[in-house]
């Protein structure tokens, strides 16, 4: 199977056609109790721009046709179901205490703090086992060390997550030097959509190949972008169009790129950080349209 077909500029649409088939047909394979299967799929459902399940295609497009995609339509599946159990969480009152999500209610407010709670919990222990498991398997068979190698990707990035998440709280009505800032977001961020592309990587290159540094430099350039974009975005958009609160960081003070180096700054730090994630895709010298299509729509998107 090969994800994505068309290179034009519908790439984002088609990963989330993609992954929202892929993520409903992987809820249905688990009984859950209620309310904790309504909250469950109030949590993955309900949209968002599934940036990391469309990194991941990307990725599996430098080598078209690989028989391996089985795994990576798994490792995009996964790496949402992290990414969405991170909001709840995160949204909680304990947390940002936030109450809108993708134009929704946030879990929180709409299920309650016991069941969102849990709700993150279960996804955690759902994306893993899908990784493991057979879904989306066809005509071959996916060698174990590259689901293994996915595992440990995606364990290490969720434990980097959470890190960056405990030190961005601690900095709250803080100031704090650049340095600093970039190890918050390197991990809170940048991990998961580092593994993302990673754990697609190795589905279609071979260990050592120099392929794989090129692509943990990009992952390593766009995840950090993405932060200072959604910096940048909560200054600049309006909560109608950011589907959840603007302005949300200012009135707790966190510790953002533009309060540390102003906003015309910080708009310039995103391109730059953008023109290394670039460089590094200019290693290949085909099949990377699509990566290259994903990273231009994190640079100029408006919510």
């Amino acid at each position: 199977m090969t994800i994505l077909l068309n290179l034009n500029a519908e790439v984002l649409q088609q990963a989330q056609q993609q992954i929202q088939q892929d993520l409903q047909v992987a809820l249905d394979g688990f009984s859950l109790p209620e309310p904790l299967k309504a909250a469950v799929h109030h949590t993955v459902m309900l949209g968002g721009k599934r940036v990391r399940p469309a990194l991941c295609y990307a990725t599996a497009q430098l080598k078209a046709n690989h028989p391996n995609y089985a795994a990576v339509r798994r490792a995009a599946v996964a790496i949402e179901l992290i990414h969405c159990y991170s909001l709840a969480h995160d949204d909680l009152p304990c947390m940002d205490n936030d109450l809108l999500r993708r134009g929704q209610p946030t879990c929180h407010v709409a299920y309650g703090e016991d069941t969102a709670l849990l709700a993150g919990d279960i996804l955690q222990s759902m994306a893993f086992e899908i990784l493991g498991s057979r879904l989306f398997d066809q005509m071959h068979s996916v060698p174990a060390a590259i689901v293994l190698k996915q595992m440990q990707l995606l364990a290490t990035a969720s434990s980097k997550m959470v890190c960056g998440q405990v030190l961005d709280l601690q900095a709250e009505g803080r100031r704090v030097d650049q340095a600093h800032l970039e190890e918050i977001h390197r991990n809170k961020t940048g991990a998961l959509i580092q593994a993302a592309i990673m754990m697609a990587a190795v589905t279609i290159f071979e260990t050592g190949d120099p392929a794989i540094v090129q692509l943990r430099n990009f992952g390593l350039a766009i995840g950090l972008a993405f932060q200072v974009q959604d910096d940048i975005l909560d200054i600049t958009a309006e909560t109608a169009v950011l589907g959840k609160t603007a302005g949300k960081d200012q009135q707790v003070e966190k510790s953002t790129y533009p309060a540390l180096m102003g906003l015309e700054q910080a708009q310039q730090y995103a391109q730059q950080l953008h023109d290394q994630a670039f460089s590094a895709l200019a290693y290949f010298e085909t099949g990377a349209e699509q990566l290259h299509q994903v990273s231009q729509f994190l640079l100029e998107r408006q919510s």
